[in-house]
């Protein structure tokens, strides 16, 4: 009998056990599973917070439905009943301390006409005529690995980049867009360039698609995030699923073998060991120096996210939004705010104001928030509320949760970095594999959809 360790219990480790045991079921493998996770519950980065009336997501709050990976897991794990869609309205950014309305027809940020180009708020005529250059230039030198910044300044000019399309695209990817690929964010605006001459005209030509995938483009639970972890574990009937342990090492063993050890759990020998984690606690885990230079090429960030629920009607928001980005040259330190129970109804059953702030490591005054204790926390996120959206209560709910160095930014470095360490990897511990956000796309559905390849790729070993 063959054995599979999974360390990490978030929704990559999850998914690669469900597709293991799936596909155990199917073939009739001789195989034990094991899921090791450190902490008493499963989920990682997806944990769902009922408070009085409110459901709150401490991680990721939702999952991009176009993703092909996402609706066929639900649809096995009979969860269908449960789906619930964001509600679809105005997006705002607010710069220069008032809320402007991100324009109709983008795609982040980025105009799909030059009447959507022009009917921007955000940006001055200088600056709209700048980005026209679009359809004059031609690309002569950027690829997929060029810095996606760049490109997009290229073509569209600086001032339409830093106060329409940079907020958006910064609060997508969480890192600096001159920092980040195309490959990692956009890779079809390079093929778009390349076919119409025209970024914008590329989007325009591809406009249905867009508008289809925009709205009802976000899925939930009625019960929150966490039903969908819920439903996995319950379909793990066939793992062994160890809770409350933390992995220390994995080492070479005999015949193949590996021994993972844990700080309070006996050794477990196996033929395969998925490390689902951060790749600092992978690398931490590995603890081979062959490793270290291209574990220290993948970068983290760090977010503060500040939910606040009311006893007052979420009517009082500004009519058909559901929240705003900030850019530069403002009065509050957030972000960016999602009006929850405006999006997502399923979180305030009484009708009631829930908002949610986000504070990223990126922003200059995160190092000044990194200090305070939960009530300092809340009290500047009060102070964000009530200048950007006049609202001044005192919220009946408040929750804090503080992600560190937990948030993967693909660099310019990460693609080259990825396949140097797994082919390293592969050599040295070809029983040993990598698997999560760190390494293979950010997201709900691409980590569904790491999980599920993980599963493939051992089962094919197996077979």
């Amino acid at each position: 009998m063959k054995t599979v360790v999974v360390v990490g219990g978030g929704i990559t480790g999850l998914s690669t056990m469900y597709y293991l045991q799936k596909i155990k079921m199917e073939r009739n493998l001789d195989v034990k599973l094991i899921l090791v996770e450190r902490n008493e519950y499963l989920g990682g980065k997806i944990h769902s917070v009922k408070h009085d009336e409110f459901i709150m997501e401490t991680g990721a709050d939702s999952i991009v439905a176009r993703h092909e990976s996402v609706l066929p897991l639900i649809k096995e794990i009979n969860l269908e009943a449960e789906l619930t869609y964001n509600a679809t309205g105005v997006s705002y950014i607010y710069t220069n301390n008032k809320l402007h309305p991100i324009p109709k027809d983008t795609v982040f940020g980025i105009p799909m006409s030059r009447e959507s180009l022009f009917s921007s708020t955000l940006i001055s005529e200088e600056g709209k005529k700048e980005a026209l250059k679009d359809f004059k230039l031609e690309n002569e030198h950027f690829t997929k690995e060029s810095s996606v910044g760049e490109f997009l300044e290229y073509f569209l000019g600086k001032e339409l980049v830093e106060k329409q399309i940079g907020p958006v695209l910064s609060g997508v990817y969480s890192g600096d867009l001159y920092k980040l690929t195309l490959a990692s964010t956009l890779p079809y605006l390079l093929e778009y360039k390349n076919q119409f001459g025209s970024i914008i005209e590329g989007l325009s030509h591809h406009k249905e698609k867009f508008k289809a995938s925009a709205d009802k483009k976000f899925i939930s639970f009625k019960g929150g995030l966490s039903a969908l972890l819920a439903a996995l574990e319950k379909e793990l009937e066939e793992t062994k699923i160890i809770k409350g342990v933390e992995t220390l090492s994995i080492e070479s063993g005999i015949d193949k073998k590996y021994e993972v050890s844990f700080a309070n759990h006996p050794s477990i020998i196996t033929d395969y060991a998925v490390l689902a984690t951060p790749h600092q606690v992978a690398q931490s885990i590995l603890k081979q120096d062959v490793f270290n230079d291209d574990f220290t090429k993948l970068r983290n960030s760090s977010l503060t996210s500040v939910y606040l629920g009311f006893d007052i009607p979420d009517e009082n928001l500004p009519a058909d939004g559901t929240g705003f980005i900030v850019s530069e040259n403002n009065d509050i330190h957030c972000d960016a705010c999602t009006w929850t129970s405006r999006k997502w109804e399923h979180t305030s059953e009484k009708r009631n104001l829930l908002v949610r702030l986000f504070y990223k490591s990126s922003n200059p005054y995160y190092e000044k928030l990194k200090g305070l204790n939960k009530e300092e926390l809340v009290q500047v996120a009060l102070d964000d509320i009530k200048k950007s959206i006049k609202i001044e209560a005192k919220p009946k709910v408040a929750e804090v949760t503080p992600w560190k160095d937990l948030m993967p930014n693909y660099s310019l470095e990460h693609s080259q970095a990825i396949t140097a360490l797994t082919n390293k990897i592969s050599e040295i511990l070809p029983g040993v594999i990598l698997a999560g956000s760190s390494y293979f796309g950010v997201g709900i559905g691409a980590c569904i959809q790491n999980g599920k390849e993980t599963a493939e790729g051992i089962a094919r070993e197996l077979s």
